[in-house]
């Protein structure tokens, strides 16, 4: 699969309160196991590239943009007559802070794809607590879950820039796109153990920069949501996840974003069968340690259900 590939299909849910656009794609064996790959903040299915080439000769493999990133254009709030919504409650479920309306899109996604068999999941960052909605409240069956550095477990205190963000966001949302561009870049850059290429680091960066398809104020938006998000009432059935689909964890050691720690105390919660952790790896394990990261996730799909 090349790496300039696009996500030539599109899919629109819509509901009470919003419009999603979704822009997806799939590759590799269409007679192959299914194979989901979610990606989180401030990703797109770009950091998905490496794995998925390694992976395309034995899997079905379909990626996607969340709505408001990557190619996919943000939500938008549609009117509701039968709602009475004053603005705070509307800024609210704009800000969508537990990720509720991103599960909800994804599984429409999902069934609209209507897989022959249950998929493989591989969930990414928050893309994870989207994973764990799609399996405990929308009742979406997996062949296995894999969780890659994962937003799970509350509190989510997150790092402090998140609240720094959170609590000044007018002051942010003041400073000029240029300055804007170097905050993400420095937090592009706190994501990997090794210091990324910098056309790599320019491609991560695009979709949120003044002439991206996302924008400057969508990326402070981001850092606000990530410092608000709570996993509701879900984390109630994160025992049953491990009796629901056999499930791995993948985590870098020197993760910046997330403790390591965390890796052993979400494998307890879930009742996970295994945890790996990598070496030599921040949180994007993708690029820190992409053949590490294929070979962990290339046997644990084998080994339930998957092809060689």
């Amino acid at each position: 699969m090349p790496h300039d590939y696009s996500l030539s299909q599109t899919f629109i849910h819509q509901t009470p309160t919003h419009e999603h656009l979704i822009r997806w794609t799939r590759l590799g064996n269409p007679t192959a196991p299914p194979l989901v790959l979610i990606h989180g903040t401030p990703w797109s299915s770009f950091v998905w590239h490496g794995l998925a080439t390694s992976l395309s000769p034995h899997y079905h493999i379909h990626l996607y943009d969340h709505p408001g990133f990557g190619t996919s254009p943000a939500p938008r709030r549609v009117a509701d007559p039968a709602a009475h919504n004053n603005d705070n409650d509307n800024a609210q479920i704009d800000l969508d802070a537990s990720l509720v309306l991103r599960a909800d899109a994804t599984a429409a996604l999902l069934k609209h794809w209507a897989l022959p068999t249950p998929p493989h999941i591989v969930a990414h960052d928050n893309g994870g607590l989207v994973a764990l909605r799609l399996l405990l409240e929308h009742g979406i069956q997996f062949a296995s879950l894999c969780l890659i550095d994962v937003v799970a477990l509350g509190p989510f205190g997150g790092l402090p820039f998140f609240k720094l963000v959170a609590d000044n966001e007018a002051v942010f949302a003041a400073i000029p796109p240029n300055f804007i561009e170097g905050l993400l870049r420095a937090y592009i850059r706190s994501a990997t153990y090794k210091p990324l290429p910098s056309a790599l680091e320019d491609v991560l960066c695009a979709p949120w920069l003044e002439e991206g398809g996302q924008g400057p104020q969508r990326f402070l938006r981001e850092l606000v949501q990530a410092h608000c998000r709570d996993a509701g009432g879900v984390e109630d059935g994160y025992k049953s996840v491990g009796g629901r689909a056999p499930t791995k964890i993948i985590w870098g050691r020197e993760d910046a974003w997330i403790p390591v720690e965390t890796a052993q105390r979400l494998k307890e919660a879930l009742n996970a069968e295994e945890v790996v952790v990598v070496e030599d790896a921040g949180h994007l394990v993708q690029y820190d340690q992409p053949g590490r990261l294929a070979v962990e996730v290339g046997l644990w799909l084998s080994k339930h259900g998957g092809k060689e």
